[in-house]
């Protein structure tokens, strides 16, 4: 199993798209240059270039899967992709925007590493982004009490800690005179189609590190364990599953 399979991560995406379009349209800004950090395979450049026609948009991803369907399906002579460490990123010159979608979750550490990327930001810049704020949501806490019981634990241990950030923690982390701040939460109810849709969805994020993990004996059964837990805390109606998300924004602008 590949570490990040784009195919499964695409599975929907219309649904992990939409929080990034609702980010871009809060920021208050027209950018020259633009670097996404976590791009994954470049299916939201489009927006990107959707709003900002004139734009450079450099993504840095640190899967080497995403990254190379990213170049592969580019057409775009304004755009680059390439493979980088978010925490250890850092430009040639500052940006007028640095964005990342559902990205710092996964950096260890983000909370030093967030404020400091707003080094790379040109006067009048943006450092814009969005989390999940779902740690705390049965998916996730299922997911945790699941993997710390035998005989999964000695494989998955601490591989599904919680990763969100709440609203509240990011505006204090960033206060700041120098920086206009813009943060806010939104829970999306995403409906869901067919069966076990909450696994397939969290098994392309959240639950993949612990699934990677696994031995391939012991990752069947994780899964229907994992797909039994979310059957009952999700439960399918007639029209679909729903599927609560939780997600923190920030716009943060230098005056």
């Amino acid at each position: 199993m590949a570490q990040w399979d784009p195919a499964l991560y695409l599975a929907y995406e219309s649904e992990r798209a939409r929080p990034f379009v609702d980010l871009v349209s809060r920021i208050p800004t027209e950018p020259r240059a633009i670097v996404d950090l976590g791009c994954g395979p470049g299916h939201l450049t489009a927006v990107l270039r959707g709003r900002w026609p004139a734009a450079t948009i450099l993504g840095v991803d640190s899967s080497p899967e995403m990254v190379e369907q990213a170049r592969r399906e580019n057409v775009d002579p304004a755009v680059g992709y390439e493979l980088g460490d978010i925490a250890a990123w850092s430009p040639a010159d500052p940006v007028d925007l640095v964005v990342s979608n559902a990205a710092f979750q996964w950096v260890p550490d983000q909370l030093e590493v967030v404020p400091r990327l707003r080094e790379h930001v040109a006067p009048g810049g943006v450092l814009a982004f969005q989390v999940p704020d779902n740690h705390q949501e049965p998916s996730h806490v299922l997911l945790r009490e699941l993997a710390s019981q035998d005989p999964y634990a000695e494989h998955a241990a601490g591989l599904a800690e919680a990763r969100g950030v709440s609203p509240p923690t990011y505006l204090e982390l960033l206060v700041d005179d120098a920086w206009e701040l813009d943060v806010w939460g939104t829970t999306y109810l995403h409906l869901l189609p067919g069966e076990d849709p909450v696994f397939r969805w969290i098994s392309g994020t959240g639950a993949r590190p612990v699934l990677e993990a696994l031995p391939e004996g012991l990752r069947g059964r994780f899964a229907e364990d994992y797909k039994a837990a979310l059957r009952s805390a999700y439960p399918r109606e007639g029209y679909g599953t729903v599927l609560p998300f939780p997600r923190t924004f920030v716009v943060a602008k230098r005056r």
